[in-house]
């Protein structure tokens, strides 16, 4: 699974903002009262514990699931029959997992059993045999969360569309299953379905009669990649050696995915050539099909056979080049989890870092290496690292491995980029200490000794321990299982040999080996390169060219999980380096260490801006658009809103007018520029169709000047209804949204509060709209009233919704340009609350430290007077 938390505009439009309908079908989600007839409703499920999972896992063995699904019974809910074989293996009780509307029937064993017995999600099961047969028939509510069996109608052409999204805790959403990673079996489902609707899962659909539709029986699976497609989508097919190949999306976004169509299918052959080769073991799960679902809450799934993606994917507006180079890797991403997983997947929540991380490093690797998409490295360094470094950094940090989730709920909250982004800079430290040849025959050996089965961390070491005589596990204890990221330094003298400096970085005080790349670099760019292994706090390196005068970059690869320290000296030449270093990946290092300069409060804002302005314009356009948006988040934080805005404005501006027409620097400068001017004139002239030349008016183009204006106060909610009449599609609809949230007027705001805190029928990507526009750093005092009340009442959204949903809207909505100690004790006490949900408390907990961060800055750097800017 991919989750894009890298950055700003990780896809288009923006993250999550633009997709889906604002409410699920344009019904309401049924009320509890709704669920009786024979069971006890609870909207609620009791989070598995990693030793109930241990227990039920000794108790019991799942020999098959067999699952028919009746999608033609009503808008709200669908009929759900699940037939479990399997066998008990000491006589005890157990439970399995549902989360019904209604409960119909029960059976074990030809023996009726009581609905009653149903709490908490668990349906209680004793008087097992040996062998046992269980039959749950149910009416099950169809979700608008992105969980569960989701349905979404396209306000376009009013066709319904639906998807499972089975990841923990969901899938009891849909079936009645044993909802726990280590009991894989295999799978036959059928589905009733409107005739003209196409059925996808996890093995290969044949339609047996109209609207019947029979899956084959699957490969073992796991519960939380298990998953049904279901509507009228448009789909394009292909085949590449002997596996069948399909992408499908919703009919109104058909034109959009046939023109790019043969690119994905280009990259998808690509991955699988080099799987093959790294692997030597076949993609395991027949067809291969990719499907672009709407209110997609994660990047994508790994579904095997079947993976779902977010349909920002499909590009309706004009693509930058990052975002293509984003959508190959999350393509990689995907298909490395077949193998990573899926073929072998792991024991307990516990370990799930290790499947994002090796999918993480794996894509980035392959992508770069045989796809035209050869800058995904680059992408890492300047956007994706950024996600996991804010992570480690933070109060909610943890290591890598051995999070110490106890139950589901908590690993799910654990789930962040130091699982992604260190797991993979973690990796790719093990294959230079290893060698590539051993990094890749554990790998093998791991998945050729667990397939279709499940492993735990213990399990690839062993694995990696068998081709190797290097000490895996003293490697694994310094890098998985400790948190934090060491700092490096130079220490350069006048004579002599440079000495690159270690700061511990965890609370662990243990020495991490950290294999990098050391460059000394000139004043017209021309560098040296050497490797070195820092073991010590302390590694003198030899720099046959180093002068004492150039500047001296540790890590110039970005091999390694650390935070490069620019003294002043140096950092006086970084605007020059900055111009003249051929090398991305270094001018990316660069990057970086000014960004966690900034946010650690050493780095003035100012001087940080004055950097940005003279090296910005020089760089290409994947630094521009990286360095450039990642600047404008920071907008109102961590760089005060007024005097920030006008600077970063100015320097979209300036790369905006010598950039060629029609060209992606164009359109990167463009939308930046949009977002930071206070030129409403220059706004209205674009949106009149006065934009520069080769400049594409299209609807994308056209609603972010509309959001512009609108936050501006220069449009008003007349103006958003003759938007919503000109674009009716779903993307409209959302945009819509994001633009009334914006509105600088007090009535709108209320409004849109009392939805943000209390609609539970709002749909998932309906309340990041709303939430992610409600404050905005230039409507401080408008939104002023609003700071102590998401405290009280945003908490209390985890009795409305679940899962994702309630840690987004939580993060999205928070207060994050209320940069004063007053916010601080308001987050400190709300957190002080022992029964705030895991999710609610990780995005509250997050936010308050960025929050002490943009305090120091301001204390540290502004006058008085410019703090509250």
């Amino acid at each position: 699974m991919v989750t894009l938390d890298a950055g700003p505009d990780s896809f288009e439009p923006s993250f999550p903002r633009s997709a889906g309908v604002a409410r699920h079908g344009g019904h309401r989600r049924p009320p509890p009262e709704a669920a009786v007839v024979g069971c006890i409703y609870s909207d609620l499920m009791r989070s598995l514990t990693m030793s109930e999972a241990s227990t039920r896992a000794a108790s019991i063995r799942v020999m098959s699931y067999d699952v028919q699904l009746d999608l033609t019974q009503a808008d709200e809910r669908f009929g759900s029959s699940c037939v479990i074989e399997f066998a008990s293996l000491d006589g005890q009780d157990t439970f399995v997992d549902i989360k019904p509307a209604v409960l119909h029937h029960v059976q074990l064993n030809g023996q009726q059993q009581e609905v009653e017995s149903l709490l908490d999600g668990r349906l209680h099961l004793a008087g097992l045999q040996g062998d046992n047969t269980l039959v749950v028939e149910a009416a099950m509510a169809y979700s608008h969360d992105g969980e569960g069996l989701h349905r979404s109608v396209d306000p376009e052409d009013g066709l319904t569309y639906l998807y499972g999204m089975s990841f923990l805790p969901a899938a009891p959403r849909i079936f009645a299953c044993f909802d726990q990673p280590d009991l894989k079996a295999p799978y036959r489902i059928s589905v009733k379905a409107p005739t003209d609707w196409v059925v996808l899962g996890n093995a290969h659909a044949t339609q047996t009669a109209p609207g019947n539709w029979e899956l084959a029986v699957s490969q073992p699976l796991a519960t939380y990649f298990t998953t049904v497609v279901a509507g009228p989508y448009h789909s394009v097919t292909t085949s590449h050696d002997g596996i069948a190949l399909g992408l499908h999306c919703r009919q109104s976004l058909a034109p959009h995915l046939d023109k790019d169509a043969e690119e994905m299918f280009t990259v998808t052959r690509q991955c699988f050539d080099e799987y093959h080769r790294l692997f030597g073991i076949r993609y395991p799960f027949g067809d291969y099909h990719q499907v672009f679902v709407p209110e997609f809450n994660a990047g994508a799934m790994e579904n095997p056979g079947c993976v779902t993606f977010r349909d920002e994917l499909i590009f309706k507006a004009q693509a930058t080049s990052a975002l293509r180079t984003s959508r190959a890797n999350v393509i990689a991403h995907e298909m490395a989890h077949q193998w990573f997983g899926n073929l072998v997947t792991m024991r307990w929540w516990d370990d799930l870092w290790l499947n994002e991380s090796f999918a993480e490093y794996m894509a980035y690797r392959v992508t770069t290496d045989v796809t035209g998409f050869d800058d995904a490295w680059v992408e890492f360094a300047l956007s994706r690292k950024a996600w996991g470094m804010a992570a480690d950094q933070r109060m909610s940090t943890h290591p890598i491995a051995g999070n110490g989730a106890s139950d589901a709920e908590q690993a799910l909250s654990s789930f962040d980029g130091i699982s992604y982004t260190k797991g993979a800079s973690a990796l790719r430290q093990l294959n230079s200490y290893l060698g590539d040849e051993a990094f890749l025959a554990g790998v093998v050996d791991h998945l050729q000794r667990n397939s279709y089965g499940n492993a735990t961390l213990a399990d690839l070491l062993d694995s990696w321990q068998r081709h190797s005589d290097k000490d895996v596990t003293a490697w694994a204890d310094a890098w998985l299982r400790t948190s934090g990221i060491d700092t490096l330094s130079v220490a350069a003298p006048p004579a002599g040999e440079p000495v690159i400096e270690r700061h511990n970085g965890s609370p662990h005080h243990v020495s991490r080996p950290h294999a990098i790349t050391v460059s000394s670099y000139g004043a017209d760019g021309s560098g040296e390169a050497t490797p070195l292994v820092l073991s010590g706090s302390a590694t003198p390196v030899s720099l046959t060219s180093y002068d004492g005068s150039g500047l001296v970059l540790p890590d110039s690869g970005d091999e390694s999980w650390v935070k490069v320290r620019l003294d002043p000296a140096t950092l006086d030449r970084v605007p020059e380096a900055l111009r003249s270093i051929d090398d991305a990946v270094s001018r990316a290092v660069l990057w970086g260490s000014l960004r966690e300069g900034l946010r650690d409060g050493e780095l003035a804002p100012r001087r940080y801006l004055e950097i940005l302005g003279a090296a910005l314009p020089a760089e290409d356009d994947l630094a521009i658009d990286a360095v450039l948006n990642g600047a404008v988040s920071y907008v109102g934080t961590f760089l005060p809103h007024l005097s920030a805005a006008e600077h970063l404005a100015s320097v979209a501006s300036a790369i905006l007018h010598v950039s060629q027409p029609g060209s992606n620097r164009q359109l990167v400068a463009a939308r930046a520029l949009i977002k930071l001017t206070a030129d409403h004139d220059l706004l209205r002239k674009w949106r009149d169709g006065e934009s520069p030349a080769g400049l594409v008016a299209d609807e994308d183009l056209h609603w972010r000047l509309t959001s512009a204006l609108c936050a501006a106060g220069q449009l008003g909610v007349d103006d958003i209804a003759v938007e919503m009449q000109r674009d009716p599609s779903s993307q409209g609809a959302l945009r819509a949204l994001e633009c009334r949230a914006s509105l600088p007027d007090a009535a709108t705001k209320a409004e849109v509060w009392q939805a943000i805190v209390s609609d539970a029928s709002l749909s998932n990507y309906s309340l990041y709209a709303l939430a992610d526009n409600f404050f905005r750093p230039d409507q401080l005092e408008l939104t002023a009233e609003y700071v102590p009340r998401y405290f009280d009442e945003l908490p209390r959204g985890a009795a409305l919704r679940t899962g994702w949903v309630v840690e987004r809207v939580a993060h999205f909505a928070y207060p994050r340009y209320t940069v004063n100690h007053e916010a601080v004790l308001l987050a400190e006490e709300c957190l002080a609350h022992s029964q705030l949900d895991p999710g609610t408390r990780h995005s509250i907990s997050d936010n308050l430290d960025d929050l002490r961060r943009s305090l120091v800055i301001r204390e540290r750097f502004l006058d008085r007077a410019d703090r509250s800017a």
